[in-house]
C-alpha cells in the first residue's frame, strides 16, 4: 500500500489616508476626499467585506456517518481519473479490513463507477426515504449511472446538475464510513465548486498523464482546491511508461516524468507512477479492478 498510505495521514482592502487632493478637471475642480482610517476601523471594514463576500454561500455541513471525504480529481478528462479512484477506495479497504469505504461517483454527465465495479440496478430506499447504495468488492458506491440508462444521455442545464450534486451528496444512507472517496469529473467548474464548498475535505488528490496538454490544467484543478481551502495531498502520474510485452522496452509515450516536474513546482508530492498497461484497462472494463483481481501484480503495487 506504498503510494497511497499518504492518504491516511493526513485579499485584503489597503487603505492610505491623506489629506484632501485638488485635481484640475477642463475648467474646474474635483476635490477627492480620503479619509486616515485607524486600525479598528480598518478591521472593521475587513470583517465586514468578508461578511459580504460569504453571502450566498453555503456552510459546510459533514455527509452524516462519514469521517472522512478524499476527492480524487483531474483537470483533463481520460487521463485514468475514475480508474485511480476505484483502486484508491480498494486500496483503502484492503489497507485495513477494520475500515469502511464507500465511494461516489458525481461526475453526472459520464458516470464510470457503475462498469468499473460491475454494478447495475436500481438503489432501494431505505425508511427515512434515503437511497442505499450499491455493494461490491466490498465498497459501498453510488453514482448516476444507477439512476439513468447505461446509454441514455443527460441533456442537463447547471441548475438541475447542481440538483442532482445535493441529492448525491445529502440523500444517500452511508451508514457509518472511515473513508468515502469521491470521483469528481473534469474541470474547475460547477460540480467541483459545489462539492469543496458543501462538505469538507480532507484532501484532494490530482491525476493526470504526463503530457503538457493534460498538466496544464492539472494546474488550474490543484490551484482551484487551493482557492477553496481543500489540502492537495499530490500528484497521481498515469500512463507514466509503457513496457513493451515482448522485447520489453519501455517508452514514455506520453513523456517523461511531467507530473515530476508539476509536482516540484506546485510543491507537491507525487503520491505514484501508473504504467500505461493492458492489464490495467482490461480489468476496467470488464469490472474487476487490478487492486482486487491481480492483488500481487507489479501494475497493483504501483497503484497501492
Amino acid at each position: 500500500m506504498g503510494v497511497w498510505r499518504r492518504l491516511l495521514v493526513f485579499g485584503g482592502v489597503s487603505l492610505r489616508g491623506c489629506g484632501g487632493v485638488r485635481v484640475p478637471l477642463g475648467g474646474s475642480r474635483l476635490v477627492i476626499c480620503r479619509r486616515q482610517f485607524s486600525g479598528a476601523e480598518s478591521e472593521t471594514l475587513k470583517q465586514r467585506r468578508s461578511q459580504i463576500m460569504s453571502r450566498g454561500l453555503p456552510k459546510q455541513k459533514p455527509i452524516e456517518g462519514v469521517k472522512q471525504v478524499i476527492v480524487v480529481a483531474s483537470g483533463k478528462g481520460g487521463v485514468g481519473k475514475s480508474t485511480t479512484a476505484v483502486n484508491l477506495a480498494l486500496a483503502l479497504a484492503a489497507n485495513d479490513s477494520s475500515k469502511a469505504v464507500g465511494l461516489l461517483d458525481v461526475d453526472v454527465y459520464g458516470p464510470s463507477i457503475p462498469k468499473m465495479m460491475n454494478l447495475k440496478g436500481n438503489p432501494e430506499l431505505s425508511q427515512s426515504n434515503l437511497m442505499r447504495p450499491l455493494l461490491n468488492y466490498g465498497i459501498a458506491c453510488m453514482s448516476m449511472g444507477f439512476l439513468v440508462e447505461e446509454t441514455a444521455p443527460l441533456v442537463w442545464r447547471g441548475l438541475m446538475v447542481m440538483s442532482a450534486i445535493e441529492k448525491l451528496l445529502r440523500q444517500v444512507d452511508w451508514g457509518q464510513l472511515d473513508y468515502l472517496v469521491v470521483d469528481m469529473p473534469p474541470g474547475t467548474g460547477d460540480v467541483q465548486l459545489s462539492v469543496s464548498q458543501n462538505i469538507p475535505i480532507s484532501g484532494a488528490v490530482i491525476v493526470s498523464t504526463p503530457q503538457d496538454i493534460a498538466l496544464m490544467d492539472a494546474h488550474k484543478g490543484a490551484e482551484m482546491f487551493r482557492k477553496v481551502h481543500v489540502p492537495v495531498l499530490g500528484l497521481v502520474q498515469n500512463m507514466s511508461v509503457f513496457q513493451c510485452p515482448k522485447c520489453k522496452h519501455k517508452t514514455h509515450i506520453f513523456g517523461a516524468d511531467g507530473a515530476r516536474r508539476l509536482a516540484r513546482t506546485l510543491d507537491l508530492d507525487i503520491l505514484g507512477d501508473i504504467p500505461l498497461h493492458l492489464n490495467i484497462r482490461e480489468a476496467s472494463d470488464t469490472g474487476q479492478p487490478i487492486v482486487f483481481s491481480q492483488p500481487e501484480s507489479d501494475e497493483r503495487c504501483k497503484l497501492t
